[in-house]
């Protein structure tokens, strides 16, 4: 069963957003008017004990604060009113950021290694990339779009309950080429440099650590990326293909079809990236399931770009920002 929070944070502000302005335009008023004519009787009370001969007048402090106890007593939200209302303004203002400011995520695993590391929690930008209706994700105010290099968080195509987090390699109209473990784009290879061996304690194993260098508008967008020699490099499509088609998800799947070829054994493949959809790839490029495996990502699929660990619970050295 999928799990949609964005949903479910909407009805939930709906349902105590009903509770609060029905109190602000109906029942407040009601308790209101019901307390000021009590409080007129209450008046009215106090004065004939006042002027009544035969009885001493009562304290007029003690008067006056017995008066604001009935005022506040008949004011008072009742319980099914004061719980949802109260919780209103907080469940407003957590959606309204979340949903076109900041998101929080974690990473779930080490397909990012080794610039996310699981157990990372990172804030995504929502409004990078456009202004989007929540819920529908229909973009409604254009305000730039995803470059190669960013870290995007995306819904995965196959399964759009689930979020993924991976690097845009391909924009709409490259071509992109994986062989022999390295990038060509629009028939130009992708330079990258040896740091040097990458222990992953996960996995208790090294990897090979190079800088690679994407080209991204008149410059470069540099990021680590882990290749392990011991992997083929083989890439098998089939269990993707297979979920695609029982998903019933049939655009993706002959998108994914017509502009990707497998070659060299599966360990080639050449993708000409669709207009409206981009390629992702992890930077733990032997261990990531991304678009070598599955495909694209529509445009309508973002949810934006990643840009701060803002904490790790096991690491704290990792807060900060990343590229």
């Amino acid at each position: 069963m999928s799990f949609n929070f964005a949903l479910i944070l909407f009805w939930l502000m709906v349902a105590t957003g009903v509770v609060w302005f029905a109190d602000r335009l109906v029942f407040r008023r009601r308790r209101i008017a019901d307390a000021d004519a009590a409080l007129r009787h209450f008046d009215t009370q106090a004065k004939l004990r006042d002027t009544d001969g035969s009885k001493a007048g009562a304290d007029p402090k003690v008067v006056h604060d017995e008066r604001e106890r009935l005022r506040e007593r008949l004011i008072r939200q009742p319980g099914w009113i004061e719980f949802p209302a109260g919780f209103f303004p907080v469940i407003l203002v957590v959606f309204v950021l979340r949903s076109f400011l900041f998101e929080p995520f974690r990473i779930p695993s080490g397909s990012m290694i080794p610039t996310l590391l699981v157990g990372d929690l990172i804030l995504v930008n929502k409004f990078t990339y456009g202004i989007r209706l929540p819920i529908l994700n229909r973009k409604v105010l254009d305000l730039g779009n995803p470059q190669r290099g960013d870290v995007m968080v995306f819904r995965y195509p196959v399964d759009p309950s689930v979020d993924y987090v991976k690097r845009v390699i391909g924009l709409p109209g490259d071509t992109v080429v994986f062989r022999a473990k390295r990038l060509t784009i629009d028939g130009r290879s992708v330079p990258t440099v040896a740091t040097g061996d990458y222990f992953d304690p996960e996995r208790v194993a090294y990897s090979k650590q190079f800088i690679e260098r994407l080209p991204r508008g008149d410059g470069v967008a540099e990021h680590p990326i882990l290749i392990d020699d011991e992997r083929s490099g083989a890439i098998s499509t089939e269990q993707y293909i297979s979920d695609l088609a029982r998903a019933g998800r049939s655009a993706e799947l002959n998108v994914f079809r017509d502009n990707c070829t497998y070659s060299d054994g599966n360990t080639t493949v050449t993708c000409k990236v669709p207009s409206g959809h981009y390629f992702m790839m992890g930077d733990n490029r032997d261990n990531s399931a991304d678009s070598r495996y599955w495909g694209f990502v529509p445009d309508q699929n973002i949810v934006g770009r990643a840009f701060l660990i803002w904490m790790n619970f096991g690491n704290m050295g990792r807060i900060g920002s990343f590229r």
